[in-house]
Parts: C-alpha cells; sequence; structure tokens
C-alpha cells in the first residue's frame, strides 16, 4: 500500500494534481480567475497581466516545493520567471494585432520567436534559467487543453467529421512516419512531425513531445514549419476549392482537415463562404478541425504505448508494470480532464469553463515557448541536418492535401447528401 501511494508524490503526478486543481478553480470560480490580456490599453489590462503571473509563479513555486526542491533553490525563480512572463505577455500582445491576426499567426509562434532572439542576440544569464522549464508547462497546458475537448459536442454536430478525421488521422501520421523513415529522420523527430502533419499542428506535436519526452529544440523547430506552413496553405486552399467548384461542406471538410492551426482554419473557412452559401465551409472547417482535436487524447495514448513498450532503445519488452511507470502522467490527467468536462458538467458550464481554461493553456504554451526559444540557437534550428525533415513535412502535408480532399469528397460530397436524401 505504502509503495502504491509513493507512486503518487513523483513528478508526472505532481503535474497532473496541479493541473486539477487549476480546473477545479476554473469550474468553481470561473469568473475570479485571472486571464492574459489581448491588449496593455487600461490600468485593468495590467492588473490582470500582474494576477496571471501571479498565479503562475505561485504555481511554479508550489510544484517545485512538492517535488522536492529547496526554498533556497528557487530565489530566483521570481526575477527569472519575470523576464520570462514578460515575453510571453509581448508574444501575446504581437499576436492580437488586427493585422497580424488576420494572418493566422498565434502567440507560441511569437513566443519562440522572441525567445529566440534573447538566446542568440545575448547571453543568457545563469539567474535567467531558474525558470526556464518548458516541459512542465506543456504538461499542465495539455491537462488544461483536455478540458475543452468535449466528445458529445464533436459528436452531435460532426459524426461524418469525426469518421473522416479517424480515416485521415490514421493514413496521414502512418505516412509521415513511414516517409521520416524512409528519409532517416530519428524516430523522434519522425514521431512529431507526424503527429503535427496528421491529428492538430502545434497541440499534437507539443503533447507528442511530451509523451516521448522530445528533445524541446525539435519541437521549436516542428512548431515553426507548422505555423509557418499554415499561412499560405489558409490562402491558396479557398482559391482551390472555389476553382474546382467544391461544394461549401466539401470544401470545410478539406480545410479543417488539412490546415493545423484552429485559427488559420477558422479564417480559411470564412474566405471560403460566399454569400450564397453563408458560413457552412467556416462551421464545417471548425467541425472536422474539433474531431482531429478530440483524437488527440486516443493518439497520445496509442504513441506512450507504442513508445513504452519499445524502451529507449528496443531492448527486453517492458512488463504492463514497467508500461504504466514509464507511461506519461500528463495523458491521463488529459484524458480525465476531457471525460470529466464532457460528462460531468452541463455542455453551456463546459464551455464556459473551457474558455477559462483554455486561455490558461495558451498563456502556459507560451511561457514553454519562450523557455524552449532561450534554449535553442538559430545555427542549431536551421542546421543542415534539419533540411530532411522540412523536406519529410512538406511531402507529408502534399499527401494530407490530396488523401484529405477525396475523403472529404467521398464523406461530404457523396455518403452524407445520398443518406440524407434517403
Amino acid at each position: 500500500m505504502k509503495k502504491w501511494l509513493k507512486q503518487f508524490a513523483t513528478e508526472d503526478w505532481i503535474i497532473v494534481f496541479a493541473g486539477a486543481i487549476i480546473l477545479a478553480l476554473a469550474a468553481i470560480f470561473p469568473e475570479s480567475m485571472p486571464k492574459m490580456p489581448k491588449t496593455l490599453s487600461s490600468g485593468a489590462d495590467w492588473l490582470s497581466a500582474l494576477y496571471m503571473f501571479v498565479f503562475v509563479y505561485l504555481l511554479t513555486i508550489v510544484t517545485s516545493l512538492f517535488m522536492g526542491k529547496k526554498a533556497g533553490e528557487l530565489v530566483w525563480v521570481l526575477p527569472s520567471l519575470a523576464v520570462i512572463f514578460g515575453l510571453t505577455l509581448c508574444a501575446q500582445l504581437l499576436a492580437n494585432i488586427p493585422v497580424i491576426k488576420k494572418f493566422g499567426f498565434e502567440s507560441v509562434f511569437f513566443a519562440v520567436i522572441l525567445g529566440l532572439i534573447i538566446s542568440n542576440c545575448f547571453r543568457v544569464p545563469q539567474w535567467l534559467k531558474a525558470a526556464i522549464n518548458s516541459e512542465f508547462y506543456i504538461k499542465i497546458g495539455i491537462i488544461c487543453l483536455g478540458s475543452t475537448i468535449l466528445f458529445g459536442n464533436v459528436m452531435k454536430s460532426g459524426a461524418y467529421g469525426l469518421a473522416q478525421s479517424v480515416i485521415i488521422v490514421f493514413c496521414v501520421w502512418y505516412f509521415a512516419f513511414w516517409v521520416g523513415k524512409k528519409m532517416k529522420v530519428d524516430p523522434e523527430m519522425g514521431t512529431m512531425l507526424a503527429s503535427a502533419v496528421s491529428i492538430c499542428g502545434v497541440s499534437a506535436a507539443i503533447a507528442t513531445c511530451g509523451v516521448i519526452k522530445g528533445d524541446s529544440k525539435k519541437l521549436s523547430y516542428v512548431v515553426s514549419l507548422v505555423l509557418i506552413i499554415a499561412i499560405p496553405m489558409m490562402y491558396l486552399l479557398p482559391w482551390l476549392a472555389n476553382l474546382m467548384h467544391l461544394g461549401p461542406e466539401v470544401t470545410g471538410a478539406w480545410l479543417g482537415g488539412t490546415i493545423d492551426t484552429t485559427g488559420a482554419v477558422a479564417a480559411a473557412g470564412t474566405l471560403a463562404d460566399t454569400p450564397e452559401t453563408g458560413d457552412l465551409a467556416a462551421q464545417t472547417a471548425v467541425i472536422v478541425k474539433s474531431s482531429q482535436n478530440v483524437l488527440l487524447g486516443v493518439a497520445a495514448f496509442i504513441i506512450s504505448l507504442m513508445w513504452t513498450y519499445q524502451g529507449k532503445n528496443n531492448e527486453e519488452k517492458p512488463t504492463l508494470g514497467v508500461i504504466w511507470d514509464r507511461f506519461p502522467k500528463f495523458v491521463v490527467g488529459f484524458v480525465l480532464a476531457s471525460l470529466v468536462f464532457s460528462f460531468c458538467f452541463e455542455p453551456e458550464t463546459a464551455k464556459a469553463v473551457g474558455k477559462v481554461t483554455k486561455g490558461f493553456q495558451s498563456t502556459l504554451f507560451s511561457i514553454a515557448f519562450v523557455c524552449i526559444g532561450l534554449e535553442t540557437r538559430f545555427k542549431e534550428l536551421f542546421a543542415k541536418e534539419n533540411r530532411t525533415p522540412l523536406k519529410v513535412f512538406l511531402t507529408a502535408q502534399t499527401f494530407n492535401i490530396f488523401a484529405t480532399l477525396i475523403v472529404a469528397y467521398i464523406i461530404f460530397g457523396v455518403i452524407k447528401p445520398w443518406i440524407a436524401g434517403m
């Protein structure tokens, strides 16, 4: 019994409990939770930013103490986190500039860029490294993400979208991983690339990196690819859909299944809509993207099992007990959060609380990416060895575009109208 209880004192479980406390507070006191401001045009915005900083600081300190760190080791966390949070706030402000927002750039993109500028133009001092812990913020962020993925909503509004997502995620993930293997990309990078292309972009790459304990530098590279490639796709695909005279639902399903960021998906759907079709393309695109988001937990679970069963060096196959010990517990937290918010809350309550927790998720992801940027140097990020992953990503994304178009046309252009006409 003592041994069983002891496992809950590990870092993995402490992170799960911290995520659970955040979700509980958001559910009980949604109006009182701090929010990251989109501008700093008023005193209330500055106060909101201060509240969020204090909350993140207390979260960092308390969890660190529970993880066994001494109070003396945490002295420099305050100034270090203040700088990191300041960069995170700048990333948030940049992402919410109307012109930039129109192009679909998200705060995590600017977070990485700002961190990279600091690390490459200046020497990162030792004291600033005190709060650099990207893995910690990513894992709690993913647990918060689970609360925003509601199975009921997707099943009610997008059974067809879920069917498409299951087919595409499986086919594209396997193809991308296979291409990476053929091009001799290491399994770690190949797994992150495959998840990013096939599931839901940035969130999938982050979740996969946490699951396989991946290199944060590789993660920052994959995220950069996802965000940069999504921009031209956001404009090109609606134009091609119009050129091919695709129906609004087929167009939306195509956009939602191929473009890797939710913001860019919504923008592309709006571009594809016409006064005659209303917002049908945008609605379908978001439904399909939401369906893929739902599959993130399932995919993370399968990847976890695959990775832990193989072991680091593919040596002796571990027992179920060893698999459980290796299994990343934040995935358990993610799945439990999704189940609780899907089935234990009224849909409207879950959505309202989800808006609060999504704000935390976005903030924690941005903090994590500032940390990643501070640990990464440009010459490593754009080194010669990263050209092959770029080829893998582009090859997989091209396959994704054609495969999703075919599946979207069959499901939304043939099967759905046929069933509706029965």
